[in-house]
């Protein structure tokens, strides 16, 4: 795979000083694509999200077409990738700094994956916000301890989302989104409309009353076999089910 990164801000590369503030700022928000093709999937949900976000940290919004047109020129002539559009709006700055970093494309490891649980809910959760440092030290915790992500909660063990994912659980009738504070991932909220599914609150306590469980992020869906102690089935035919759910979805053109 060929490797290369690219970073911009506001449209031109970045420099030492326009990186100075998200290198001493952890106040602003992204949103994480990835793009195949030129096109990414649920292209309209990242633009609402970099919108409504920015007008709540902000106070004005950050208009679709112009973000657009940042990623089109950072990408350049490469047509897949893992992108990042990062905000952040200065103090003196008349507009938003929009900073555009172009990786190579990653896809999610579908192998079953075991969670940890931790007593840790991300604060204004329902934001994709920078300064992730707990749930990032809780993730490399639970990696250091065998776990391939952490399942964060909320207290009285109320299963929020993951680290890095959300969750969703199987209960042989529907898909369970865990009803509590945590980021509507743009995955789940395109597989949430194309499948039975219900929000209610999940508790530590409920998990094994669960027959299966899955996680999803911007780069994909993977079951999930173990939380804790507590053993999941990989049900190969619900996984097939979502996998050609979230294939159905179309891919928009950035």
């Amino acid at each position: 795979m060929a490797s290369f990164e690219v970073i911009e801000v506001n449209g031109e590369p970045a420099t030492e000083a326009t990186l100075r503030v998200p290198a001493l700022s952890s106040y602003g928000h992204f949103t994480a694509m990835q793009i195949r093709g030129g096109r990414v999937r649920g292209r309209d949900l990242h633009l609402a999200r970099l919108d409504s976000a920015t007008r709540e940290l902000f106070g004005a919004g950050l208009e679709g077409e112009r973000v657009r047109e940042l990623v089109r020129h950072a990408l350049g002539d490469i047509s897949d990738a893992s992108t990042r559009v990062y905000v952040h709006w200065p103090e003196g700055d008349k507009e938003t700094r929009v900073m555009v970093t172009v990786r190579p494309p990653q896809t999610k490891a579908d192998h079953p994956h075991g969670l940890m649980s931790v007593p840790y809910a991300r604060e204004v959760a329902h934001i994709k916000h920078l300064g992730g440092f707990g749930q990032t030290h809780h993730l490399l915790a639970a990696q250091r301890a065998g776990f391939d992500e952490a399942l964060l909660t909320a207290p009285g063990g109320l299963v929020t989302e993951g680290a890095i994912t959300n969750i969703a659980f199987w209960d042989g009738t529907s898909v369970v989104w865990p009803q509590a504070p945590s980021l509507l991932g743009i995955t789940m909220a395109l597989l949430e409309p194309r499948l039975p599914s219900v929000r209610r609150p999940v508790t530590l306590a409920d998990l094994p009353s669960y027959a299966s469980a899955f996680i999803t992020n911007s780069q994909g869906i993977a079951p999930v076999h173990r939380i804790d102690d507590v053993e999941f089935t990989v049900d190969a035919e619900l996984m097939g089910r979502v996998t050609a759910a979230f294939e159905a979805v179309e891919w928009d053109v950035i």
